[in-house]
């Protein structure tokens, strides 16, 4: 006989049924999502590696040291040349109390100048942009609000009317300050000839490490621009000192200590304007009714036009019997009484750059990629071949008997006897040897002393 179930075991078999689809249903939910979880850990994990190499190989390894105890940072440096703006992305590395290590430059050069643009400074821009597209290419997102950026205009801004350098100044500062990077006010100017200088020495003397080590010799520089040159270097003769002019002696404060460099720019004595001074131009005047400018540094048969500052001249050469000594003769009355002589500079170790190593390396004194050693009287004997050979061997540039007769010329006006050694080099360790490292540098040295004591 079926036995008929009692109304007690129908109540619990009514509640035991939706509990146990509902304690199924929490679990299976839990798991759902442990395991969405886990995906989801997996997969920021796997984007963070991702994400983290290749910042690392932007950062070209700087993550990695900063976490062995080396702090890293960066430095932004436009150099608005006469000739052309370039970038310099700098990066550093610093144990704690220690002296900074460069670790990586990125390098982009743009043609022309920023002066070229000085009648319409809206077209400066889309330049600007590139290179600072670069930087943000190069420099972790991390880093960019800490990052420095500074223009600093040498002698093609210095060679403009005041108030057309100055719309140019304002609308690079415009373009700097909508970018990502720690933009101060003082970060676009234009720099005097001495501050050029000075951070030229800071380079190469960083770069050499005699400024890491107390008491090693430091080593001088000579910059050739297309506007003006440079001579700097730390003198260790107290006559030097003494009998110096005025304007010729500056302070150095570096790592807290204190230089005394001699540095002089000589503005109009770079390698374009002395090319016009030798043509008998005027700097930023046309020649009146388009005259042609004669020299007799110049072939005697050529007849053509050359372009400076934006303005063109029609040049000729005349005819000469030799024609190295009128050359120099016609040099030589162009830096007459314009550059002071120091006797100590014959004793200091110099490197030499820019138009020095362009113009050495155009006739084979030094090799073309890495640069190498010469005596300053190898400017002389290259100078008398190519104005000897200039009409039976056409030359890559008309101006070579010219600019060759004017650097050794230049050279003997600083002091430097004819035997002297110079070295010439683009850059050491991979960096070029230009101001623009020892700028950025002084410039970050300044930020962390104002730091300091503001703290």
């Amino acid at each position: 006989m079926r036995k008929i179930p009692s109304n007690g075991n129908l109540k619990m078999t009514k509640v035991a049924y939706p509990l146990g689809l509902l304690v199924s249903l929490f679990i299976y939910v839990a798991y759902i999502k442990w395991h969405w979880a886990s995906a989801t850990q997996a997969f920021f994990s796997i984007t963070e590696v991702a994400t983290g190499a290749r910042r690392g190989q932007q950062a070209r390894t700087a993550l990695g040291t900063a976490a062995r105890g080396h702090e890293v940072f960066y430095g932004i440096m436009f150099d608005a040349g006469s000739t052309g703006t370039r970038v310099h992305v700098f990066q550093f590395t610093r144990q704690p109390r220690g002296t900074p290590t460069l670790t990586h430059e990125t390098f982009k050069a743009l043609k022309p100048g920023l002066s070229a643009y000085a009648d319409d400074v809206e077209k400066s821009t889309p330049g600007i942009q590139e290179l600072l597209d670069v930087a943000k290419q190069d420099i972790p997102f991390d880093f960019w609000k800490a990052t420095p950026l500074v223009l600093k205009a040498t002698a093609g801004l210095r060679l403009l009317p005041g108030e057309k350098a100055q719309k140019l100044l304002e609308k690079v500062k415009e373009v700097f300050k909508a970018s990502p990077f720690l933009v101060g006010d003082d970060c676009v100017s234009i720099m005097n000839g001495t501050d050029e200088g000075v951070s030229a020495w800071i380079t190469i003397n960083f770069l050499t490490g005699s400024l890491e080590t107390p008491g090693r010799s430091s080593v001088g520089m000579l910059d050739l621009g297309g506007g003006s040159t440079q001579i700097t270097f730390l003198p260790r003769v107290e006559g030097t000192l003494h009998t110096s002019p005025p304007g010729h002696l500056t302070s150095l404060q570096m790592f807290n200590r204190t230089y005394k460099l001699y540095s002089y720019s000589y503005l109009g004595l770079g390698l374009m304007s002395a090319r016009l001074a030798i043509l008998g131009g005027v700097e930023g005047t046309p020649a009146a009714d388009g005259k042609e400018l004669v020299s007799p540094c110049l072939s005697p048969s050529f007849k053509g036009e050359w372009e400076h500052a934006e303005i063109t001249y029609r040049i000729s050469g005349q005819k000469a019997v030799n024609l190295h000594e009128l050359c120099a003769s016609r040099v030589s009355e162009i830096l007459r009484n314009q550059v002071h002589r120091v006797a100590e500079v014959k004793d200091v170790d110099f490197y030499a750059f820019s138009y020095y190593y362009d113009l050495a390396a155009n006739v084979g004194l030094i090799d073309a990629e890495k640069g190498g050693s010469l005596i300053v009287g190898d400017f002389e004997i290259a100078a008398k071949y190519v104005c000897r050979t200039v009409e039976t061997q056409p030359q890559s540039s008309p101006f070579l008997c010219m600019d060759l007769t004017y650097v050794s010329l230049l050279l003997r006006e600083f002091g430097f006897p004819g035997n002297k050694v110079l070295k010439l080099t683009r850059k050491i360790d991979n960096v070029e040897t230009s101001w623009a490292l020892g700028a950025a540098f002084h410039y970050i040295d300044s930020l962390n002393s104002r730091k300091s004591r503001a703290s």
